[in-house]
C-alpha cells in the first residue's frame, strides 16, 4: 500500500506550523479513541472542490458523535487556502480531521478546547486506469446509527484495503448483514445496466460521499439515468459497466470483481466522467471568482 506522503506544512488550530514541529497531547481523547469525523477534499487551481458538501457532512456527522465543529464554515475555508498556499500545492489532496479533546474514560488535562481542528495536504494519488475488487462480507452493519459517518475510527478500512493489496487487488467490497453491496473501502460503487446507473442506497450502509452525490443530484447526462438500488456481487459481475467514485479517483473503472472479469464496455462512465469533470471545473471557476472573505 502506497502512502501518500503530506507536505512540510500542516494546519492546527488556525496556525500554520511544521508538521514535524509537536502539538497534539497523549491524552487526547479524539486520538485514544478514534473519536473525531474528518474529510477528504480535492484541490483544484488553489480552490478546494464542493467545500460546502464536505462541510455540510462533516457538520452532521459531528451532531451525530457529539464533536463540536468550528462555528464559521468560512474561516475555516480560509485557514485551508492558507495552507496550499503555504504547501504551494496548488492541485492536492486535503485532508481535513476535527478531533474531540473531552470525555470518555480515558482523557488527559484539558487543553480548554473543545476539539482540535487539523489539516494536511499531500499530493495527488496515481490510481491507474482500472481496478480489481475482492469482497469482504459482513464488513457493513446497515442498521447501525453510526455506519453512514464518516468517523476517525477507520482501523477496519485501512486493513481490509491493505490486505486486498497484499492479494494483488486494488480495492474491497464491503457487503452489510444481508449480503448487499454496501461500499468499497474508500469508495462508492456503481454498476450499469444499459443506460441506468445503480449505486447503493445510504440504508444499505455506504458513505455519502460527495462525488457520489454530484453525480446523484447534479450530473446529467442526456439518456442515462442515475439513481439509488440495492445492489449484490452477483449483479456486479453480470453489469455492462462497473466503477468506483471518490474524491481522489473521481469515477475510476472496474475490470475484475472476485476474480471474475467485467464486460469491457465502458461507454456510461466515461460520459458520466466527462460530465462530472466539467461540474468540478465550473464549481472551482465558480469560487475563484467570488474569493473567501472573512
Amino acid at each position: 500500500m502506497m502512502a501518500m506522503s503530506i507536505h512540510r506544512y500542516v494546519l492546527h488550530n488556525g496556525r500554520i506550523r511544521e508538521a514535524s514541529e509537536g502539538g497534539l497531547f497523549p491524552g487526547q481523547l479524539g486520538l485514544l479513541a478514534g473519536w473525531g469525523v474528518f474529510s477528504t477534499l480535492r484541490v483544484m487551481d488553489g480552490t478546494v472542490f464542493a467545500w460546502e458538501r464536505h462541510w455540510e457532512r462533516m457538520s452532521r456527522d459531528a451532531r451525530l458523535l457529539n464533536v463540536a465543529m468550528p462555528p464559521d464554515a468560512d474561516a475555516v475555508e480560509h485557514d485551508l487556502l492558507r495552507l496550499i498556499d503555504s504547501n504551494k500545492a496548488p492541485d492536492c489532496t486535503l485532508r481535513l480531521v476535527v478531533v474531540r479533546n473531552g470525555g470518555g474514560l480515558w482523557e488527559g488535562p484539558s487543553s480548554g478546547r473543545e476539539s482540535d481542528v487539523i489539516a494536511l495536504t499531500a499530493g495527488l494519488k496515481q490510481w491507474g486506469s482500472s481496478v480489481r475488487l475482492g469482497v469482504q462480507p459482513n464488513a457493513r452493519h446497515a442498521a447501525s446509527d453510526f455506519t453512514r459517518a464518516k468517523m476517525l475510527s477507520w482501523a477496519p478500512n485501512l486493513r481490509w484495503f491493505e490486505r486486498a493489496q497484499e492479494q494483488g487487488l486494488d480495492e474491497v467490497i464491503l457487503l452489510n448483514e444481508f449480503g448487499n453491496v454496501a461500499e468499497c473501502t474508500s469508495a462508492n460503487i456503481f454498476a450499469a445496466i444499459g443506460d441506468r446507473v445503480f449505486t447503493p442506497p445510504l440504508s444499505d450502509g455506504c458513505l455519502p460521499g460527495i462525488t457520489r452525490e454530484v453525480l446523484l443530484e447534479e450530473v446529467r447526462v442526456p439518456g442515462i439515468e442515475v439513481r439509488e438500488r440495492s445492489l449484490t456481487v452477483e449483479e456486479l459481475e453480470k453489469a455492462d459497466e462497473v466503477f468506483i467514485t471518490s474524491t481522489t479517483r473521481n469515477l475510476l473503472k472496474v475490470r475484475e470483481v472476485a476474480g471474475r472479469k467485467l464486460k469491457g464496455d465502458d461507454t456510461v462512465r466515461e460520459r458520466l466522467s466527462r460530465a462530472f469533470q466539467s461540474y468540478l471545473e465550473n464549481d472551482i471557476a465558480r469560487r475563484k471568482r467570488t474569493p473567501v472573505v472573512v
